[in-house]
């Protein structure tokens, strides 16, 4: 039993993921049926993040309390609910309402970092945290498969198609998640006091904001855009977005594997500097193919962050992990519910996406400054204790 965990909430992650993004990866399709206006697009694509951000924490706490299999359990059965309704959908105000229960999909992702830890030493919680965070993969699934079956079947029965998915996963994780995972009961509040004036938890949090926080603001920012802006069909849209996507997962598996065996300060170097370069050929708005390759380095450069964080938050918080994973996760969701609202805001204000990706480049280039003075940091401490 103990064994299924990884596979196990790996797929658990997958499905997750692959119903959060579902309004985003069938918007061009939505927007046929449904008006949906302007200053409304961005918000209508954003708000699963919301919940699916902030209910981190207390997921996070639950899968130490109750146990994985629980969590899991009740997520996937509640989502069965804002999916019918998004299906019936006939307004905007009907698939924001739908949208932010979604959120459940994305909230799930600190169960996992939370429960899984507890069955493998330290030495590997990097690579098995990455393995975990190969979930993202769900994003990439449903990017490129609702498109697909929208065209086939029309954008509410592709919609529909997600309930029986969520019922295969509610009869997964009852017949083989684990009923004897132990269990954290020290109460949330006490664990949030321990560390909540600790610096590296909102350091770490910080990092997670941008480097999560990206793979899911292309996410759900790519498919309209690619269609509106370079005037491909949404499927191909779908496509462009899962590439990135995979790529991010599957470079996130690497990212856990190096963290376990490199000094993960300087790999988060290389990953902010990566993004900023990325970012910076984005915001010269250069033709199809250039720009493509502006995201994909931002793709390859996420994926590692977001494998070297959470090799991080277990190396430096032990007995809060819960709701230090909580905190980090959510941070990382919410970094993604900002940045398609700052780009629309700056496209309205400018006529242009130029000074929104400038901005992006220049709170990463603060990042970067961050992991520099930390890694100095820790540098004079490990002298310190040496020369004691």
């Amino acid at each position: 039993m103990k064994r299924a965990q990884l596979p196990l909430q790996t797929f658990d992650l997958i499905a997750g993921f692959m119903v959060w993004v579902i309004l985003s990866s069938l918007l061009p399709y939505i927007k046929h049926d449904i008006f949906i206006p302007d200053d409304m697009v961005a918000l209508v694509t954003a708000v699963p993040v919301i919940l699916g951000s902030v209910l981190r924490i207390p997921f996070g706490y639950y899968a130490n309390l109750l146990g994985a299999r629980t969590v899991f359990l009740a997520s996937f059965v509640a989502l069965l609910f804002p999916v019918y309704f998004i299906s019936e959908a006939s307004t905007y105000v009907d698939l924001l309402i739908g949208g932010v229960f979604l959120g459940f999909g994305g909230a799930i992702f600190s169960v996992g970092v939370t429960s899984l830890p507890k069955y493998y030493p330290k030495e590997k919680h990097g690579f098995v945290n990455g393995v975990y965070g190969f979930g993202n993969m769900g994003t990439a699934i449903t990017t490129y498969a609702a498109p697909v079956l929208a065209v086939h079947f029309g954008w509410q029965l592709a919609v529909k198609f997600y309930l029986g998915l969520l019922l295969a996963m509610v009869a997964l994780n009852f017949f083989l998640g684990d009923r004897g995972e132990p269990r954290v009961e020290t109460p949330i509040a006490r664990q949030i006091k321990a560390v909540w004036k600790n610096e590296k938890l909102w350091f770490f949090s910080l990092f997670y904001f941008v480097t999560f926080g990206a793979f899911v603001a292309f996410t759900v920012f790519l498919p309209n855009f690619l269609v509106s802006d370079f005037g491909i069909d949404g499927v191909t849209a779908g496509i462009l977005t899962s590439v990135f996507i995979v790529t991010a997962a599957c470079v996130r598996v690497l990212g856990g594997w190096l963290s376990d065996r490199l000094d993960c300060w300087g790999l988060l170097i290389g990953v902010f500097a990566g993004m900023i370069a990325g970012a910076l050929v984005l915001a010269m708005l250069p033709g199809f193919e250039l720009f493509m390759v502006g995201v994909y380095v931002i793709s390859i450069a996420c994926g590692i962050g977001n494998g070297v964080v959470f090799k991080l938050v277990p190396t430096y918080f032990v007995e809060q992990a819960g709701p230090v994973n909580g905190i980090v996760s959510m941070m990382g969701g919410l970094g993604g519910f900002f940045p398609p609202l700052v780009l629309s805001a700056f496209l309205s204000a400018t006529g242009s996406y130029t000074l929104g990706f400038v901005a992006f480049a220049c709170f990463i280039l603060a990042c970067l400054a961050s992991v520099v003075w930390l890694k100095r940091s820790e540098s004079r401490k490990r002298r310190g204790v040496a020369a004691e």
